[in-house]
């Protein structure tokens, strides 16, 4: 994968906390990442769950359908 050049500019918007993370700010390799092991990136969960890991399609629609009933 090529280089990205926009790394600084994600990891100031980067919400992920799992520190050791290569590819931290690299949004491409990331989405890349989670999408092979059938997960989804950690930005785009609540803080609340995204601290617990549990990056799966399962938990996303769970708290995407509790919040919106």
């Amino acid at each position: 994968m090529a280089q990205c050049v926009n790394i600084a500019e994600n990891k100031k918007m980067c919400t992920c906390t799992y520190e050791p993370c290569p590819r931290k700010g690299n949004c491409c390799a990331c989405l890349l990442y989670h999408r092979r092991h059938g997960e989804l990136p950690g930005c785009l969960f609540p803080p609340e769950v995204e601290r617990t890991y549990d990056r799966s399609i399962d938990r996303f629609v769970a708290w995407f359908n509790r919040g919106r009933k």
